[in-house]
């Protein structure tokens, strides 16, 4: 619980990312400079994108153990801290431009991530209209998704695992964001973030298959790009037979993760056995 001497009321910019102002929520007095971010309504999607922020972006990059802090008073304040690393570093996008389409979180509870993951699969998998066949990279599966991998045991809290991998990504560059989230899954679709464009159309999707990763394998959403994800691991695949169900998963979220790295499934399953981090990355 946070020390009630140590903290004061929301702020006037942070109580504007909630729909009910933020009553009652607080915050340490040494939130640094900083601005809202709104979405730039062309790229709006819902009446959201007008109604209220997106998110809290600080003017400076996040110093050492700033995530950490925010990360544990999330229960107090609501608000998920993301490391927020632009693609150009004179225009800051998509931050500063605000690119960012918002979604209402209640999309999120919409969709079925074994679905999502079945059918993302499918449109991966089939041949494309050059005739590149990836039936190859797959094996050992074949056109049709395998199914969910079942869920690991925590080697650690995974609190404590995101603190580490935020205080490894704490680079001089990434800002510290704050959003009005329960949950770091929520916080894309609450941002509208929009990195793999070529893949969906839609943030919820993507939100509710990493609510399911948050579930089975203690996974937290720390730090995004442009058009990249980093996530904490708190319980990785420790069996080459786990981690192929686990990489499968990538596949589907991410193909570009693996098709344009390692290149199939087997060599990526090697790389996560144990892994406590996981980065994905669209072109």
């Amino acid at each position: 619980m946070v020390d009630q001497a140590d903290t004061r009321s929301l702020p006037d910019e942070l109580a504007a990312l909630f729909p009910e102002g933020g009553d009652g929520r607080p915050l340490p007095p040494d939130l640094p400079p900083g601005e809202l971010i709104w979405a730039d309504e062309s790229f709006a999607r819902y009446r959201l994108s007008t109604v209220r922020p997106a998110l809290w972006l600080s003017r400076d990059p996040a110093g050492a153990g700033t995530w950490a802090r925010y990360r544990a008073l999330h229960p107090e304040t609501g608000l998920w801290p993301l490391l927020l690393r632009p693609s150009d570093l004179q225009g800051g996008e998509p931050w500063e431009t605000g690119e960012l389409a918002p979604e209402p979180v209640s999309r999120v509870d919409r969709h079925d991530a074994r679905a999502l993951m079945a059918e993302w699969w499918a449109e991966s998998a089939a041949p494309s209209g050059g005739g590149h066949d990836v039936s190859e990279q797959l094996l050992p599966f074949g056109p049709d998704f395998p199914g969910l991998a079942p869920r690991a045991v925590p080697d650690r809290p995974p609190e404590e695992v995101a603190d580490w991998l935020a205080g490894e990504l704490t680079d001089g560059v990434a800002r510290l964001g704050l959003v009005a989230a329960s949950r770091g899954a929520d916080a894309l679709a609450q941002i509208g973030w929009m990195g793999p464009v070529n893949y969906s159309e839609r943030t919820a999707p993507l939100s509710a298959i990493l609510r399911s990763w948050e579930d089975r394998f203690g996974v937290r959403v720390v730090r995004l790009g442009f058009d990249t994800l980093d996530l904490s691991v708190a319980a990785p695949p420790k069996t080459p037979e786990h981690a192929l169900a686990v990489a499968a998963e990538h596949w589907s979220f991410c193909p570009d993760s693996i098709d344009q790295g390692v290149g199939n499934l087997g060599d990526y399953a090697r790389q996560i056995v144990g892994h406590h981090s996981w980065t994905f990355w669209w072109e």
